[in-house]
């Protein structure tokens, strides 16, 4: 393969790749406390771009696009009021501590529930986190009421606080699939000191889709071109061979 198509190659597995996260931005639209990925994009330079031998040893330098890694915007979502009493919204820093059957992993989706144990869970079945352990009502409680802390109460009286947690440095979160996140290697979880927990709410999604479709239009439209590109090119060496190839040429 020429210089070109391996440069237009990577071009295209990058758009492709940019092409399958905004699919997927705009598949989580609905998806309560979803946070928008973005692809980060990076120049590589290669001293030599040859189908035989990727190599060092000569002067040239070939320049490719790389999609060096997903970023996640952890910019705030809507807030949506719902009237149920069980649904929570963080109004700022912090993720929601859930316990799953390989630890304690993040979320921003506040759409809880009671189980049969009377335990606060999520709408997957994992347990919600308060500051002592997990949330358990009596099944005599009515009028469950969370505060602005997390704090929560019920008609028999006062049954916990929400654990609410940010990573100690930025970024320290990291998605792990299901609309949560997990610590990244070597970073901690603190507790939010001051946090803005909204009762009968839920933050919605972050993506912007008129933001998103203009993205995958302009993203389709640049692979195209380059396939189109890279067609033509391909012809016009077709044609150079056959021309060679031909004696009374």
């Amino acid at each position: 393969m020429e210089n070109i198509g391996l440069v237009g190659l990577s071009r295209q597995v990058a758009l492709q790749r940019e092409l399958d996260v905004i699919a997927n931005n705009l598949a989580n639209l609905n998806t309560t406390g979803f946070k928008q990925d973005d692809v980060v994009f990076e120049e590589y330079l290669m001293p030599v771009a040859r189908d035989e031998t990727f190599q060092r040893g000569a002067d040239r330098r070939m320049s490719f696009v790389w999609d060096r890694a997903t970023a996640t915007n952890l910019g705030q979502g809507g807030i949506t009021q719902t009237g149920n009493a069980l649904d929570v919204a963080i109004n700022g820093r912090g993720y929601f501590v859930v316990q799953t059957p390989e630890g304690e992993r993040f979320t921003r989706n506040g759409s809880f529930e009671l189980n049969a144990q009377n335990q606060l869970v999520t709408k997957q079945g994992q347990l919600v986190m308060g500051e002592g352990g997990p949330i358990v009502f009596e099944a005599r409680d009515v009028g469950i009421t969370i505060g602005r802390d997390g704090s929560v109460s019920s008609s028999g009286g006062i049954r916990g606080r929400l654990r609410i947690v940010d990573g100690d440095q930025p970024r320290a979160m990291e998605k792990e699939g299901d609309n949560l996140f997990r610590l990244r290697e070597g970073r901690r979880a603190e507790t939010v000191a001051l946090t803005d927990v909204r009762q009968g709410a839920l933050e919605s999604s972050n993506v912007v889709p008129v933001l998103a479709l203009s993205r995958m239009i302009e993203v389709t439209r640049a692979y195209q071109s380059l396939a189109s590109n890279l067609e033509r090119h391909d012809q016009m060496r077709r044609d150079a061979i056959r021309s060679l190839g031909n004696p009374t040429s």
